[in-house]
């Protein structure tokens, strides 16, 4: 505990610090900052000196499974996290400049830093041009979740629990943002990211998919089938076979075998935070009667990787050679959303062209070119019932081979399409939530059932809710099949 306390000391106090630079600048009477564009005076900003806001939440959880208590075992080795979480949000606003340092607070027990950065991020403002530089989350494209061209940032999916918190799950990147106004209504913007991360899965445990774990499990079966072809030629091996292989009491082979059980797979991942993976966009959005367009551009890389396995044709030689080709592919995006007001539906739609380097479709270590859309709307019912509901779907242009160890996308099926479905009603002069949001694989027939009651009175509020899995076990939502939940969460924001 006091550990944490001096870290959280040392945290504030550095954001504290950061800040000086900011007051400083807002501080000064120069009223002539700026590249000369001519604006109207902006009433929300005045040179009167920064406006420091201190705000954040602190919340109490409780989240258990119902697999926990299929057996008597599995009930005392349970566990219903760590109960604690926090935010704490700090933001500076001037004339000229706005500074925004945000923290989450989570309990740790391994000598770690109970605080982390969720976004810290300068923005300056000159005429008509604002400059953001930091880590910062962006939002593109107009879809309420999952969009095709909401492609600045990764998201963080250790924890499906907390899946329809779109903004909660965002990671932050470094980059640098600029936004020139046009006008009224329209609008430039570029981004420049000079790193890149893709999206954070869990490597272990019950949130663990079966798109990380299958590696190590892919490897084992090629391994046992070389093994297995190896039987005739154990009397007499060809030349060059490496002698654990060849090993009578089948020790050699025992050693391989824990060899790659011990494997550590996160390592095999490249890094990517170097220039050579950096990313570039540029968005222009505007107005046109009553219909709200944009238009994108983007040149990046696809938050998931690609996935081949090499070394096999080796195996007799090197037996401790073979490995998952992970890599990241670059793709160039070009995309449009419209956005409007139609018969009380408020309609969005986003249509992107997802071009990466596999033109013809014959190379397995990336994927295929592909076009994604999205369409949604949400509107109010009968009985104050509020309906918002979007559809997503990602098509694959070219044909793809038949087996995963030689093309990433083999045995996946030609279009990914998914429903998010979410029903809500408020009782009680708003105090009382009912809301129940639903997501459904077509292709894969899994689904993700998440109901929530919700209480709010002032600036406290209680949630209940839980999560329901089910469909075929081998889809992105069927294989957590096990684990439905049950989540107790009180919030106090300040």
């Amino acid at each position: 505990m006091n550990r944490f306390r001096a870290n959280m000391v040392r945290f504030i106090v550095a954001g504290l610090w950061l800040f000086i630079p900011l007051w400083f600048l807002a501080a000064q009477e120069d009223g002539d900052f700026g590249f000369g564009f001519e604006d109207e005076p902006d009433s929300a900003r005045t040179a009167s000196g920064p406006r420091v806001q201190v705000s954040g939440e602190v919340a109490a959880q409780i989240l258990g499974f119902g697999d926990d208590f299929s057996s008597e075992e599995r009930f005392k080795k349970a566990s219903v996290g760590d109960i604690f979480s926090g935010k704490l949000n700090f933001a500076a606003s001037a004339f000229n400049a706005d500074g925004v340092i945000n923290l989450k607070l989570a309990p740790v027990w391994d000598g770690s830093s109970p605080v982390s950065i969720d976004e810290a991020y300068l923005r300056v403002y000159f005429g008509k041009l604002d400059v953001e530089g930091g880590l910062r989350k962006l939002t593109w494209g107009k879809a309420d979740s999952f969009g095709p061209l909401d492609v600045v940032n990764p998201l963080d999916y250790s924890d499906l629990s907390t899946m329809t918190d779109l903004a909660g799950i965002k990671l932050a990147r470094p980059l640098l943002h600029l936004s020139y106004s046009l006008g009224a209504f329209s609008k430039l913007e570029g981004v420049f990211i000079p790193g890149f991360a893709g999206h954070h899965f869990a490597q272990d445990g019950r949130w663990a998919p079966a798109q990380v774990t299958g590696y190590a499990e892919m490897i084992e079966s090629r391994i046992m089938k070389g093994i297995a072809s190896l039987a005739p030629l154990l009397l007499s091996p060809p030349p060059g076979t490496h002698q654990d292989l060849t090993d009578p009491t089948g020790a050699g082979i025992q050693k391989i075998r824990a060899y790659y059980a011990d494997m550590d797979m996160p390592s095999l991942y490249p890094p990517t935070s170097g220039l050579e993976y950096a990313q570039a966009g540029l968005r222009f959005t505007t107005t046109v009667g009553s219909s709200d367009l944009g238009i994108q551009y983007f040149f990046g890389n696809l938050f998931r990787p690609a996935v081949t396995i090499t070394g096999e044709a080796q195996f007799l030689q090197d037996p401790y050679g073979i490995r998952p080709d992970i890599r990241y592919n670059r793709y160039h995006q070009i995309g449009a959303d419209y956005a409007q007001v139609i018969a009380g539906f408020n309609l969005r739609a986003e249509l992107a062209a997802n071009i990466t380097s596999d033109l013809s479709g014959d190379d397995g270590q990336v994927y295929n070119p592909a076009i994604a859309w999205s369409l949604g709307f949400d509107r109010d019912l009968f009985w104050g019932i509020n309906l918002n509901c979007q559809g997503t779907e990602s098509i694959r242009l070219l044909s793809v081979g038949d087996d995963p160890a030689l093309d990433t996308e083999a045995g996946t099926d030609m279009s990914s399409t998914r429903i998010i479905l979410t029903l809500s009603r408020k009782f009680l002069r708003d105090e009382l939530e009912l809301k129940t949001t639903g997501i459904w694989d077509i292709e894969d027939k899994g689904f993700y059932i998440l109901p929530a009651l919700i209480w709010t009175k002032g600036d406290v509020e209680a949630e209940l809710s839980g999560g329901i899995f089910g469909g075929d076990e081998q889809g992105e939502l069927g294989q957590y099949r096990k684990n439905g939940f049950i989540k107790v969460v009180l919030t106090y924001s300040f």
